[in-house]
């Protein structure tokens, strides 16, 4: 079968018809496919915005619940002053208490300006930096109990944390041959620590 040209111009809006529906179904399907596009594109974003909604909420709830199951042992910490300022009058007033409880011969003291301190190894402190005051014990000692005797009395009496890093003995034979009580004597270093909290000014 042919096509003659009047069969052309017969058909001339049917085909510009056709092509017109061809092209409007493209245009329908290229916005459908920019629609979805974006579409998935907004669901993304909004998942993971709700994702991290969700991971903030999680992380403010444990916190929460760390805050309730520590917050005792963080008050029991301050309160025995291992938490805060240097407390040096304190530990100075606790050491001559000591001293008057005759546990030693006599023993002399020096403590050193607070600074960081540095743990070999490191350890993660959190939000807190570990300082350290260095002091320095010299004793005069009849024998090796009262120097025990002085670092328990020290423990359970003075608020704070004392590291005793070592301590060093010799015999005091001077003293010995001249008939005085001093036959030991002792040395130890050590530090108070304490923890600031870098969120408190």
């Amino acid at each position: 079968m042919k096509f003659s040209n009047a069969d052309f111009y017969q058909l001339r809006w049917s085909l510009a018809a056709i092509s017109a529906s061809i092209l409007l179904s493209g245009l329908i399907l290229y916005s459908s496919s920019q629609y979805a596009e974006a579409t998935q594109k907004d669901q993304r974003t909004a998942q993971s915005q709700m994702n991290d909604a969700r991971n903030r909420l999680t992380m403010a709830t444990q916190d929460q619940e760390s805050l309730a199951a520590f917050s005792h042992e963080y008050d029991t910490l301050e309160k025995n002053k291992l938490i805060g300022d240097d407390h040096r009058l304190d530990w100075m007033e606790g050491l001559e208490k000591i001293r008057n409880q005759n546990r030693v011969i006599d023993f002399r003291y020096s403590i050193a300006p607070q600074k960081i301190y540095a743990p070999q190894p490191a350890i993660d402190s959190g939000n807190f930096d570990i300082h350290y005051s260095e002091m320095k014990l010299q004793f005069a000692l009849r024998h090796e109990g009262q120097l025990l005797n002085f670092f328990d009395a020290l423990r359970s009496q003075i608020q704070g944390h004392y590291q005793l890093e070592g301590c060093t003995m010799q015999r005091n034979d001077a003293a010995e041959d001249a008939g005085t009580p001093m036959h030991l004597k002792g040395e130890c270093n050590g530090g108070w620590i304490t923890l600031k909290n870098r969120n408190v000014q």
